[in-house]
């Protein structure tokens, strides 16, 4: 008999993410240590390992300690993948489609939902266009890793509603948190629903640098074949704009196209065809 209690038509196991197995690998460790070692020891070291690995879950955006997380593509392709957060924005978004197109490039845009719907016109052009839509949360709050599993779940649930709508597709559609960070509750609601949770490998900082050389710059001193690239073309304040961005995206494809790399979607880097 499968050493797993089924449960329905899934085991304990599998119905368990992967931050409630390290939770209660570490609750496991803290009961066996105590009575081994004493509380001390016994609950000392095993607390300080589970710290250490809340702290890598929740802050670093390619952690997969919660949840399963992608970062890069195939290395041996010289392929990267442009991924654009916080849009659609109706004036930047629009002028990086003009230069995507020129270029012959795809990219990815992680949308925030309320921004979408606000802005539908400009997210069917990048789908009519070849781009992707990946979910980037409903509401984009910056407490939204305090929330808890419902709430995370319709956040996530909302916009993947949209998405689908906007992009005539049936696919379940990458997702990307705000600000990249993960708790415990959210791989909760990413594990029900199978999805499949981006981060990225290169930042841009766009959010921090205004100009869009130095933009530029980092990223192509940077950059490798398989790399997913942080951008972005809306912002998650109302009236905020991300023009360094437009200004840089030229120079960063000129110098991608220098080094034979081609800019394609997360889900072509990916799948790798």
């Amino acid at each position: 008999m499968n050493a797993a209690i089924a449960i329905g038509h899934r085991t304990i196991g599998q119905r368990l993410c992967r931050a409630d197995k390290v939770l209660l690998g570490a609750g496991a460790a803290m009961l066996g240590g105590t009575a081994l070692f004493g509380a001390t020891l016994g609950l000392g070291i095993p607390a300080g390992v589970l710290g250490l690995l809340m702290a890598d879950g929740v802050f670093r955006p390619s952690s997969s300690t919660f949840y399963p997380t992608v970062s890069t593509g195939p290395r041996d392709l010289p392929r990267v993948a442009l991924t654009f957060d916080d849009g659609p924005d109706p004036e930047v978004t629009p002028a990086l489609l003009d230069i995507l197109e020129k270029a012959g490039a795809r990219a990815t845009f992680f949308t925030i939902g309320r921004n979408l719907v606000r802005h539908i016109s400009v997210a069917e052009r990048a789908v009519r266009e070849g781009h992707e839509l990946g979910n980037h949360s409903w509401q984009h709050d910056r407490m939204q890793n305090f929330y808890g599993t419902r709430a995370q779940a319709e956040e996530i649930d909302r916009s993947v509603e949209l998405i689908r709508e906007v992009s005539r597709s049936d696919s379940l559609p990458l997702y990307r948190p705000p600000i990249g960070l993960k708790s415990p509750a959210l791989a909760r609601a990413a594990h029900v629903r199978g999805l499949q949770v981006i981060a990225w490998s290169l930042h841009s900082r766009d959010t921090l640098l205004r100009d869009p050389q130095r933009i530029a710059e980092r990223v192509l001193k940077r950059v490798r074949a398989g790399d997913i690239i942080l951008m972005h073309d809306g912002h998650d304040r109302d009236g905020y704009h991300r023009a360094a961005t437009m200004d840089a995206l030229p120079l960063i494809l000129d110098g991608l196209a220098e080094r034979g790399l081609q800019s394609v979607t997360v889900s072509e880097l990916l799948g790798g065809h």
